[in-house]
């Protein structure tokens, strides 16, 4: 199940402010914590099981790039399968949803493990059946982050994000570890039987809670519900900007996890159990970044938190690129790791706080879409480029990407969202209809009327691009704004939406946030008298 998610605080806490709650605080709750710990499990599972399959490929014809698609097996199915998976996550019963991802892994962990103890894995069939190792956990990612706020208090939402923090990166330390001892002592085939085990002990745990009843929200419908999923970040640009940033970091930075075995293997000559090593090297300092996450980023900020990290990556990788000494390796992945999780925990603790409940699962799969989608191409372009220029160059393009990247902040630096009001708005009244929408099922144009004296109309045409943006991301398909020409002072917002049922949504459905209201506010007090709505069904 291992994926980088830094945080998962509720909207509106863009960080732990200080005298929250303590980290450990959600282990007192029972469920959390047997889940906590089942993840942490599946957690050491997959980063055995990438191990398994990257060593196994060592030796093959070809190992430059069959190794790098050993990743590229594993992120591909996010392309795929996260976006309906997000969608399930947002109106399916999400304890079943975890349940069936994970009896569907045990099965495969099983059969991954029977063909290789026999010996008739072939590099075709290993990929194969990484990638459906990897589609069940791109189904499982969605619903997992989405059930947590279930499980532990609000105030204790970040404390939960930390220790989802911790569980990956004690997994990324200890996991290769174990891996490299079993595959020198036993073989790789026993280190695929134990993956399957953590998947079964996951379901054990999830068979064994039992959640109260709750009210899910009425399903949209499937094709709808993914477009407005889409739409949201589309018209989000702090969303935007974090998945852009992400995209800079992890193509370069996705060389290491690439090439890392064939640097063990060919370069340093360490073995197996070296090149679990050399990824424990880099779980421990995760496991330091997390913990010191906090106040760096209080000292420098998101964007020169991403710039110090991205920089500090790029000089690590001139160093595995080019030096042959195992233990000064080791040291130098150590930093890596800080770095590494500086800025996944940073940019997705940026994400989750940004994002509205109503939409955080749909949010979240197209931003597990980006961070895997970076990762399976980076990870077969640095696989491709290795075969034609060799180890060292691929790592020296790496560290020069990377710092490219750490000086285009200034162009393009991140938004802070600490201080923006994410809570759900209050419900707005129904507008009584005299017309029964059921008599016309096609799309509504709502209209605004505003009356504005001259000296206000800049304001109202400012206003208007907040209120655009608030529009487009809660349901309109289409936006726009005119001045009347006999009457100046009258502008008209005009917005569609795809239903009468979806503008409900937009009423009631929890879509507009407290900023998303105070932007509304802010326009509609321009104008006197208020404004004039108008629901037009289309004929």
């Amino acid at each position: 199940m291992a994926a980088d998610q830094g945080a998962t605080p509720e909207a509106g806490q863009g960080a732990a402010p200080r005298g929250s709650p303590s980290p450990w605080a959600p282990l007192r709750a029972s469920v959390f914590r047997a889940l906590w710990i089942a993840v942490l499990l599946s957690n050491v599972g997959t980063w055995m099981q990438t191990v398994g399959a990257q060593w196994l490929l060592v030796s093959a014809p070809g190992a430059s790039v069959l190794v790098s698609l050993v990743q590229t097996a594993s992120s591909l199915p996010v392309l795929l399968f996260a976006l309906p998976a997000g969608v399930f996550a947002e109106f399916l019963d999400k304890r079943r949803v975890l349940l069936a991802t994970q009896l569907f892994q045990v099965v495969v962990g099983a059969v991954l493990t029977v063909i290789t103890a026999v010996g008739g894995m072939s590099p075709s069939l290993l990929l194969v059946l990484t990638f459906l190792l990897g589609a069940g956990a791109a189904v499982q990612l969605p619903a997992y982050q989405a059930v947590i706020p279930e499980l532990v208090p609000r105030a204790q939402l970040a404390s939960a994000a930390a220790l989802g923090s911790i569980s990956i990166n004690l997994a990324r330390a200890v996991g290769p570890a174990i891996a490299g001892l079993i595959i020198s002592w036993i073989g790789v085939a026993a280190v695929f039987a134990l993956n399957a085990v953590t998947f079964l002990v996951f379901a054990v745990v999830l068979l064994w809670w039992r959640p109260e009843p709750t009210d899910r929200p009425h399903p949209e419908d499937f094709l709808s519900a993914l477009r407005v999923g889409g739409r949201y970040v589309r018209h989000a640009p702090v969303v935007r900007r974090l998945m852009l940033r992400l995209v800079l970091f992890i193509v370069p930075a996705s060389v290491l996890w690439a090439l890392l075995p064939l640097i063990a293997d060919r370069r340093l000559g360490i073995g197996s159990g070296g090149y679990g090593l050399l990824l424990a090297s880099v779980g421990a300092g995760s496991l330091i970044g997390a913990v010191l996450l906090p106040r760096l980023r209080r000292a420098w900020g998101p964007t020169g938190l991403l710039a110090v990290a991205s920089v500090s990556y790029a000089a690590a990788m001139l160093v595995v690129g080019l030096v042959r000494i195992p233990w000064l390796v080791v040291l130098v992945l150590l930093p890596t790791g800080v770095a590494w999780i500086m800025v996944l925990s940073s940019l997705n603790a940026t994400v989750q706080a940004f994002l509205p409940r109503w939409v955080r699962a749909r949010g979240l799969s197209i931003y597990q879409v980006v961070l895997f989608g970076a990762t399976a191409g980076g990870s077969a372009l640095w696989g491709l480029v290795a075969n034609r220029v060799g180890l060292p160059v691929s790592f020296l393009l790496s560290a020069a990407l990377l710092a490219a990247g750490a000086a285009s902040g200034r162009l393009l630096p991140l938004h802070d969202v600490s201080g923006v009001d994410r809570s759900e708005a209050p419900v707005w009244v129904d507008p009584q209809l005299a017309l029964n929408p059921e008599d016309s099922p096609g799309p509504v144009l709502v209209s605004m009327e505003y009356v504005v004296r001259d000296e206000l109309f800049d304001q109202l045409m400012a206003g208007l691009v907040a209120v655009r943006r608030t529009r487009l991301r809660t349901g309109a398909t289409s936006w726009r704004a005119y001045r009347d020409a006999e009457r100046p002072e009258l502008v008209v917002e005009q917005f569609t939406v795809p239903s009468w049922d979806e503008h409900l949504r937009q009423h009631s459905g929890g879509r507009i946030t407290g900023a998303d209201q105070e932007n509304l506010d802010r326009v509609r007090e321009l104008s006197d008298p208020p404004p004039w709505v108008r629901h037009l069904f289309s004929l």
